[in-house]
């Protein structure tokens, strides 16, 4: 029979076991792709960045913090901010990101502004020098927050908790403007760079939705950081 003295011997190996791996593991594998390495929103995207993304809609303060390292400026907004249907969860408004929108300012959750910023700088801007040649002078929205229901359902949109954006095009620097109604599956380099940045947010965001999606979409991306999981 194995002797207690034998068993803590083998438990204490085990333990130690498990602790080398968890060393070797922090030291080797690249930060975006280890989920126990604090998230930075200058890290690339790997494949831990969706998980750390949606930690932060559980740990507002802490997503404040890595804003407020991004250089990100914002405004935070008192809790229960929105409407009476539509009482918000402290929100903020996006006073500056890595590009200015056509809306502005935009009022979203903290998570929701760090996925969007997230995507500007290793989406967004790799793909239009890449595909484009350009850089992205403005990004073209019909906004962030209001009040409504999902079209055609009863229940609250994530609009309406000021959880989502609608992406409709991009100005180029250029002057050149790319319409997802226009554009998107163009055969062109406008075309592919739509297809660039809606499979890129897919990456960051629970809910990505655009033309192929429903006639409602036809005109811009959906994104949102909420319960879900869909890429269309």
């Amino acid at each position: 029979m194995i002797s207690t003295v034998e068993r803590v011997i083998k438990q204490v190996g085990v333990v130690a076991a498990l602790l080398l791996a968890v060393i070797a593991f922090n030291a080797y594998v690249p930060v975006q792709h280890n989920p126990l390495r604090p998230l930075s929103l200058n890290d690339p995207i790997g494949l831990a960045t969706p998980l750390k993304l949606a930690r932060l809609k559980g740990d507002t303060d802490q997503c404040y913090r890595l804003l407020d390292r991004a250089g990100v400026a914002y405004t935070a907004l008192p809790e229960g901010s929105g409407t009476d249907r539509c009482p918000l969860k402290r929100p903020l408004t996006l006073d500056r990101s890595a590009y200015p929108y056509s809306v502005a300012p935009l009022k979203m959750t903290c998570a929701q502004t760090a996925s969007l910023y997230v995507w500007e700088r290793e989406v967004v801007a790799p793909a239009a020098e890449a595909i484009l040649g350009e850089e992205v002078d403005r990004i073209l929205s019909y906004g962030s927050f209001s009040c409504r229901n999902i079209a055609g359902a009863s229940r609250l949109s994530e609009h309406g908790r000021a959880n989502a954006i609608d992406i409709r095009g991009f100005r180029l620097a250029d002057g050149r403007v790319i319409e997802v109604r226009q554009h998107w599956r163009e055969d062109s380099e406008l075309g592919e760079f739509l297809e660039e940045v809606h499979g890129g947010a897919c990456q960051l965001f629970s809910v990505v939705l655009g033309p192929d999606y429903n006639a409602a979409h036809a005109d811009h991306f959906h994104f949102d950081m909420g319960g879900a999981s869909i890429c269309r």
